[in-house]
């Protein structure tokens, strides 16, 4: 934790997240939390200043009394509403610039920061704390072979060795090839040697979703199954005091840290089992963005193909697969996310967004193969840019492209009839889909 803070205070808007990026950009680190914030924990806290984000309505009406409540704490305060942010990022350069000037200002002006907040001080202090706090216990790390869990899987092997052992569970949710990748890679014949044990458990989880319909509840069934299984393999190779998770800040914000509350439960936060079997769980990058754990991983010399990979949920394609999960739907969606993902590649218009996947929808529609009729599914297709992961705005993806992977998607991957493109950005919609 860094020893210059700033708090900023969520008043029920939708862009506290991108505020507090553009603060940790300026190398200050800061936490967002909600105008329930008591004064007490204000105090406690010992912020350099706090800035007020939100709605202007709830700005101005300061319905908790948040800003009376500190106003004798001499706290510098600066207030950013939503109007304001949407005004400066309107397509307007020049705008944009000035709205991250006047955040500067306040920072280095009014706080006084020093700017101390950054990624290589952050990896030192990181591993130097995992060592004290494991001291000769034994790590199990929840290696999905995705950035975050590959990043902190590294990190705990700078800092305790071969006290540490990774498990991959292969819970049948994974991009097509992926499991067999992610072997490659932190297996005996990878690039680092991790005591890596794969768990195929993918009949497992197939059964526990079975039926299951709701988004939540996938999300926290798939979210305990994952501690089982790690709790199980602990007990093969002896007793392990800690579990190592690769959960990042906008984890725990979506999973509600907010004002609005919990947009949605990450599987390794709100999926989280009340009870687990293990003395402490260690997450090394749960206060940063994921801009910042990619900074992280070249600190730590992970090569740049594996620091920039596209991102992948923890559920999995649990949640790019609307209603009941199935092996046939899982098939569907591998097959037509590898195709998407391959074309993208090929054009090189993969290097300009911030991910890209396909989904399967619960929509099924008549159409026509082989002159004969069908009734299958509807493939829909994903594409942002993004600088955080928490706003986002869809990508024009060229319509020669999308023709291609429409036609080769239809084509090949049985039971599709219909593929669809969608342009919402976040907010109001999430990335995901579930």
């Amino acid at each position: 934790m860094a020893n210059e803070k700033v708090l900023v205070i969520d008043f029920g808007g939708h862009y506290n997240q991108l505020i507090a990026r553009r603060v940790r950009e300026l190398s200050v680190y800061c936490d967002v939390y909600p105008s329930t914030f008591s004064k007490e924990k204000v105090l406690e806290y010992n912020p350099l200043g706090i800035i007020l984000t939100g709605e202007k309505e709830n700005l101005l009406t300061d319905e908790d009394n948040f800003k009376t409540m500190i106003k004798d704490t001499q706290f510098p305060v600066f207030e950013i509403s939503d109007e304001e942010v949407k005004g400066a990022y309107a397509n307007d350069e020049a705008k944009a610039e000035e709205f991250v000037s006047n955040i500067k200002n306040f920072l280095y002006n009014d706080c006084k920061c020093s700017g101390e907040w950054n990624m290589k001080q952050f990896t030192e202090n990181a591993i130097k704390e995992i060592k004290e706090k494991v001291g000769n216990g034994k790590v199990l790390c929840a290696l999905s072979g995705g950035v975050d869990s590959s990043v902190s899987a590294v990190l705990l092997s700078k800092a305790v060795g071969s006290q540490l052992t990774c498990v991959f569970v292969d819970h049948g949710l994974l991009r097509k090839h992926e499991a067999d990748e992610v072997e490659a890679v932190f297996g005996k014949k990878g690039i680092y040697d991790l005591n890596f044990i794969r768990v195929d458990a993918q009949q497992r989880f197939y059964d526990k979703l079975k039926g299951e319909t709701d988004p939540e509840k996938k999300r926290k069934i798939i979210g305990e199954e994952f501690i089982r299984v790690f709790e199980e393999e602990a007990k093969k190779i002896g007793k392990v005091d800690f579990l190592v998770q690769g959960t990042i800040y906008p984890d725990i914000i979506e999973s509600g840290l907010g004002k609005h509350g919990m947009v949605k439960s990450h599987h390794n936060v709100g999926g989280l089992p009340s009870v687990v079997d293990f003395k402490e769980i260690i997450e090394p990058l749960r206060s940063l963005f994921k801009d910042e754990v990619r900074k992280v991983g070249l600190e730590l010399g992970i090569p740049e193909h594996l620091v920039f990979r596209q991102p992948f949920p923890g559920p999995g394609l649990g949640v790019r697969i609307i209603g009941e999960i199935t092996e046939e739907k899982v098939k569907i969606v591998q097959d037509a996310d590898y195709i998407f993902r391959t074309e993208l590649e090929k054009s090189g218009f993969n290097k300009t967004l911030g991910q890209y996947f396909a989904a399967l929808t619960n929509l099924q529609s008549v159409g026509v193969k082989n002159g004969k009729r069908t009734y299958e599914r509807a493939i829909a297709l994903r594409a942002v840019n993004t600088s955080d992961f928490m706003t986002a705005t869809w990508a024009k993806v060229p319509y020669d492209v999308l023709e291609v992977v429409s036609s080769r998607i239809v084509k090949e991957v049985e039971g599709v009839n219909r593929v669809l493109f969608d342009c919402t950005s976040k907010p109001p919609a999430t990335i995901e889909f579930e």
